[in-house]
């Protein structure tokens, strides 16, 4: 009984403090962060007038044209386009419109780290558990024009885990990031991260050769095989007391890939790797989806294109490390020239910000024609990926994911006006300048507000409520206290 009044009591002072701090009709505590953000509204219908649209589809680049957007997904592209009554009208006059820019190789969004590196496989272990949705990358890039991403592991282990495409809806909860129906994926690396060429040598792990990589995961495979064989002796038996097999979850997933459920997303550079994974593919009867990175693919594009894979690279890295001393920047070039479907990725929160950049340097880089290169971070990207259906490009059916550019998309002088995904709005450049005035003038409130509070007088502030009729506790005496060492000092002993 006494509990029970105890429990009563505790419910009322909470009820009374959750009335104290919830804001009134139309206030709001504090500025809002992401996870509380309202999902943005979706018009019935919205059109964008008089752009330039770079479809990255059939149609190819269109001028003052329009594009019609009805329940969040592309109705239709071309001039003079007729809406409903009632649509939201945007003017682009001057303005440029591409599809949401896409990243075939993040890690934004990621809580902890990207790299299980315990073991050198770990097919089992997934991106989607751990999807951050309150990163503040996620708005950066959709302030870039990015729309799509691909998050993967790290390149720790041969087999590293199973990816996860997201759409950047900024503010919503991380199941409402994955892309519905999205392919699934997973994230192989070769070469001198999965042998650990630069990590401590103090804690070594097998393996530490290019034969051990290759052996590792020729190994999963074989196991892969006598796990089915296994399952599939134990469903077809008729002795319904057989024990059956015990589930091997990495296993399995790499069952999916044997059975073409999951794509091989591969980290690798020299081009003898590259040739080496498509063999191990080729004697398991799979195809490698694609090579990531891949900075010596001009060397092997044929053979690239021969196997039905993929490569998506970077635009102009090289000699960052001994395996990548052989990369170009006309790496993308050649290999989209050899009818390669390329992509160009960011690996890299930061670069992610302006992927456009990035397809720009395809131009400059090899002469890629302007529309093609573009499709470097549009299209292509969602080819790689499986989702060419839901986006990609500007075409009736697909999904509403837009950006609208102050000018060329591939100029460094154009900025981000407007960032859509699944027909709402998600970023603004005019709105996000606004609030940037309301953040600061808050601040400012906010300090003055503690700087009056300083410079009370002092017996003011000794003579509070709290004080009638307390004694003060004799205040005890300080104690030396023990000098923290550094962990350099630490080290030198």
């Amino acid at each position: 009984m006494k509990l029970a009044r105890q429990f009563l009591a505790g419910l009322a002072l909470a009820t009374l403090w959750i009335a104290s701090v919830s804001p009134a009709p139309g206030e709001t505590l504090g500025d809002p962060s992401a996870w509380r953000n309202d999902l943005p509204e979706q018009p019935e219908a919205t059109v964008v007038r008089n752009a330039t649209i770079w479809t990255s589809g059939p149609d190819g680049r269109l001028e003052n044209a329009d594009l019609l957007i009805r329940g969040g997904r592309v109705s239709a592209v071309g001039v003079g386009l007729s809406a409903p009554a009632g649509a939201i009208e945007i003017g682009a006059d001057g303005k440029h419109v591409t599809p949401g820019l896409i990243d075939a190789h993040s890690h934004v969004a990621i809580t902890g780290g990207v790299n299980e590196g315990t073991n050198i496989t770990t097919a089992e272990v997934r991106i989607q558990d751990v999807i951050d949705a309150h990163a503040v990358d996620l708005y950066r890039q959709l302030a870039g024009g990015l729309t799509t991403a691909n998050l993967m592991h790290g390149s720790a282990n041969s087999i590293g885990g199973q990816t996860a495409t997201i759409k950047l809806r900024w503010g919503q909860p991380p199941e409402e990031l994955l892309l519905d129906g999205a392919y699934r994926g997973i994230k192989f690396a070769l070469g001198e991260n999965p042998k650990q060429s630069n990590w401590n040598v103090q804690e070594r792990r097998y393996p530490q050769t290019r034969a051990g990589v290759e052996q590792s995961i020729r190994e999963r495979f074989t196991a892969a095989l006598d796990y089915r064989r296994e399952w599939n002796e134990h469903r077809a038996s008729p002795d319904r007391r057989r024990v059956p097999p015990r589930r091997d979850l990495q296993l399995e997933a790499l069952i999916e890939v044997l059975e073409g459920k999951r794509g091989i997303q591969s980290h690798s550079y020299r081009a003898d790797e590259i040739i080496m994974l498509m063999r191990i593919a080729e004697d398991f009867g799979f195809h490698v989806k694609c090579y990531q990175h891949v900075l010596e693919g001009y060397k092997v594009a044929d053979e690239i294109a021969a196997h039905g894979a993929g490569a998506s690279t970077f635009s102009d890295w090289w000699a960052y490390k001994y395996e990548v001393i052989d990369a170009i920047p006309y790496n993308g070039a050649i290999m989209w020239d050899r009818n390669v479907v390329v992509s160009f990725n960011s690996d890299s929160s930061e670069l992610a910000r302006r992927m456009n950049l990035e397809a720009a340097k395809a131009v400059r880089y090899g002469g890629v024609p302007e529309e093609e290169a573009l499709k470097f971070v549009t299209l292509n990207p969602a080819i790689q990926l499986g989702i060419e259906d839901r986006v990609g490009s500007l075409e009736t059916g697909k999904d509403a994911d837009f950006v609208i550019w102050s000018g060329d998309p591939l100029s460094s002088y154009s900025i981000v006006e407007q960032t859509w995904v699944d027909g709402r709005k998600y970023f603004d450049r005019a709105e996000d300048l606004a609030r940037r005035e309301a953040v600061a003038a808050e601040r400012s409130a906010l300090l003055a507000r503690a700087r009056s509070f300083k410079e009370k007088p002092e017996d003011e502030e000794a003579t509070g409520p709290d004080d009638e009729g307390e004694i003060p506790a004799e205040t005890p005496p300080r104690t030396p206290t023990t000098p923290v060492a550094w962990p350099h000092e630490k080290m030198e002993r």
